[in-house]
């Protein structure tokens, strides 16, 4: 296989997908068709500049990770994201492993959500997809690249999010997300993508390895779905959080919703348009 095509079919691939379908907005102003390379690039959760060089050849050994991203960014039909792994030099992931996909069934019910704040997470709690929606109330997550995008890195390690915790619910939050991740290790066993994230949990985060070295259940009771959002436009906005799962992917749909005809629903509709605003300009 030459060295090149994995590149030149991703760029091939990329001119042909429309950004409405991939829930990014539109502008008079648009000259690409198809997807721009920072947007790909976004989506998938690389940097534009590792993108540039797997499509000029110049990077020729994009991990299954990379692979499935921007399979998954791209919309591919099983045909086409099993050739993508084939030019890339993997097999195409099969049992054993997290699954790290959007399923056509689970990205319409995405679609169908477009209006509404949803985020996607697999079973280490990495982020897989979140709608426009979802970038205007918790900050533009095409940012996040690499170990940024687990929920438990931000957590324990990074930034964190918007959510403002109690003490006492960011102490439940964490020791749940721990007790999940424990599950989902011993579903996965011969994972090593899933192995190198505890690992790294481990090295950076004191308080995770306490917590995973503790073997504990979790919480007793689920936490409160009720979230209250610090907007930095907006302001605080009370919100439900319904975390929904898909026990056939093995997926997590997070979806933030407001009461209707309340102050917070107004706050999160001027929140959304703020942020396709800015994503449009």
């Amino acid at each position: 296989m030459e060295s090149w095509e994995f590149g030149r079919t991703v760029r091939r691939w990329r001119d042909r997908v429309e950004p409405e379908v991939v829930g990014l907005p539109t502008s008079s102003r648009r000259r690409a068709t198809g997807l721009r390379r920072e947007e790909l690039a976004g989506l998938s959760g690389i940097s534009t500049d590792y993108l540039t060089r797997l499509e000029q050849g110049r990077a020729t050994s994009p991990s299954p990770q990379v692979v499935e991203a921007l399979a998954q960014a791209l919309r591919l039909s099983d045909t086409d994201r099993a050739l993508l792994f084939e030019l890339a030099g993997h097999r195409t992931p099969g049992r054993g492993v997290v699954p790290a996909r959007l399923t056509a069934s689970v990205q319409r019910l995405l679609d169908r959500l477009a209006d509404t704040p949803v985020a996607v997470y697999d079973a280490t709690w990495t982020l897989l997809a979140a709608n426009a929606p979802y970038d205007a109330l918790m900050g533009l997550t095409t940012a996040w690249h690499g170990v940024e995008r687990n929920a438990l890195w931000r957590n324990f390690v990074g930034p964190g999010n918007r959510v403002v915790h109690s003490p006492r619910e960011k102490a439940e939050l964490l020791a749940g997300q721990v007790a999940d991740l424990r599950r989902t290790a011993a579903r996965y066993p011969a994972d090593r993508q899933l192995r190198t994230l505890i690992q790294q949990l481990i090295a950076h985060s004191p308080h995770f390895a306490e917590l995973w070295e503790r073997d504990d259940p979790g919480p007793d009771q689920e936490p409160s779905k009720r979230k209250l959002v610090d907007h930095p436009a907006v302001g605080p906005i009370n919100l439900d959080c319904d975390v929904l799962f898909v026990a056939t992917d093995d997926v997590r749909l997070m979806v933030y919703t407001a009461e209707p005809g309340t102050e917070d629903a107004e706050r999160l509709a001027l929140a959304v348009v703020l942020g396709n605003q800015q994503m449009v300009e």
